[in-house]
């Protein structure tokens, strides 16, 4: 990792650069692969299987029998675990869904509004280094409460064309309808646009590689809405004289093991505490089964020394963080000046795991600085909300007159013809 003291405020930007990597390059190869699998349907989702995970499948669809083997192949601490993770998962999404208020905005004029689940969506879950059965979790369970009528999941097999006994279990606990062996940018194609097997999505969920994002992308355009910009996973940590070192330098790492593009940032009043979690990074990631992965990752890494709270609460600010973790005493008046992060995580014993897993909220979150527009995923993302408006006789004599000049001085005169009409009918 760099470490850097007390930087100008003029070289925070550059400071704060993200690894990148211009999925537009892909486009050319990816929009040819999304026009083959809108022709071709399930045969080319089976090529491109046979190309890119060099399994060769004769149905696309896990069946009811590998569900059941999964099942049985996971040992009964694993299993209980997704179950009391998915519990809570339940318990925090269920309490964002809320009744929506009826307004009465004029005398007559009633207004309100309700959710609707989309009927339709897609989760994708990556294959590559580790089974994301967690986000098969955070992404399914929102979904079946928000009342989702189809709920796709489509995940890249092994060379044996199987799929991860745990995602497949996961799956099963969280209420995915159905679940086929696809991964890359033939999964979001078919998705997107649907195949003999698998059904047309309106909207899709999930991370994945730079082809799955360029891919996304591209199908964002004109066929299907998706759940937010993706980039590499990143964290950054506060910390003041009061963090321990040992336990800073374990949340850097825990995000470092994700990818070699991933990024961790301290940022920190201290120089010791600077130094000191230094040192701790390179004591433990030598002991990491993915340390190579956390290597690669912490070239990207930096811990920065600044000079007061405010220079940490305006830095933080600017780099919008997907995962923020306060280590420092007064951490909840700290978290309320933080206007943009993906989720935050409070106090020394707060670990971004936590959140990753099992303490209920959504580690579905923007990345690349989207966090200053972005939330992360939650109910709202699997539902669209439709208003109502309800207009008496009494309502139109209110608004009417107001609707008219509005609409002649816009020249819209059907607009204005539209209530004249109506209040004729009614006695102005």
């Amino acid at each position: 990792m760099q470490l850097i003291i007390n930087p100008n405020i003029t070289d925070w930007s550059t400071l704060l650069e993200r690894p990148h990597f211009d999925t537009t390059q892909l486009f050319a190869t990816v929009t040819s692969i999304l026009d083959d699998i809108k022709k071709r349907g399930d045969e080319a989702v089976k090529e491109y299987e046979e190309k890119f995970d060099k399994v060769k499948l004769s149905s696309l669809q896990v069946s009811e029998e590998e569900i059941a083997a999964a099942e049985k192949e996971l040992g009964n601490d694993l299993k209980e675990a997704i179950v009391h993770a998915k519990n809570n998962i339940e318990k925090f999404h269920k309490a964002q869904d809320q009744v929506l208020p009826c307004v009465e905005t004029t005398p007559g004029v009633t207004c309100w509004q309700k959710a609707k689940a989309i009927e339709k969506v897609g989760l994708y879950i990556p294959g590559g280094t580790a089974p994301l059965f967690s986000t098969v979790l955070m992404l399914a369970v929102p979904a079946k409460i928000a009342g989702c009528k189809e709920i796709t999941l489509c995940t890249p097999p092994n060379k044996e064309g199987k799929v991860p006994a745990a995602v497949l279990f996961a799956a099963k606990t969280a209420g995915v309808n159905r679940i086929f062996k696809a991964g890359g940018v033939q999964a979001i194609g078919a998705m997107a646009y649907g195949t003999e097997s698998i059904s047309k999505c309106y909207k899709i969920f999930g991370p994945g590689n730079q082809y799955v994002t360029a891919a996304k992308q591209l199908v964002s355009l004109k066929d299907v809405a998706i759940d937010m910009p993706a980039g590499p996973s990143e964290v950054e940590v506060i910390a003041d004289e009061t963090a321990n070192p040992k336990l800073v330098a374990s949340d850097l790492l825990s995000q470092a093991e994700h990818g070699v593009d991933s990024q961790a940032i301290l940022i920190t009043t201290s120089e010791e505490i600077a130094k000191a979690t230094m040192n701790e990074v390179e004591r433990q990631v030598a002991l990491l089964p993915r340390c190579e992965i956390a290597e690669k990752s912490l070239a990207n890494s930096k811990i920065i020394v600044v000079k007061d709270l405010s220079e940490v609460i305006e830095i933080t600010n600017e780099y919008a963080p997907e995962h923020l973790i306060i280590s420092a005493k007064g951490y909840r008046e700290i978290a309320e000046q933080i206007n943009n992060a993906g989720s935050i995580f409070l106090g020394h014993l707060t670990c971004e795991s936590a959140g990753d897993y099992a303490s209920g909220t959504n580690h579905t979150l923007p990345t690349s600085g989207y966090a200053h527009a972005y939330s992360g995923v939650n109910l709202d993302s699997f539902r669209k909300k439709i208003t109502y408006q309800e207009i008496t006789a009494e309502g139109l004599r209110n608004i009417g007159p107001i609707i008219e000049v509005m609409a002649e001085n816009e020249q819209l005169f059907a607009h204005k013809n539209a209530v004249t009409l109506r209040l004729a009918e009614i006695g102005r």
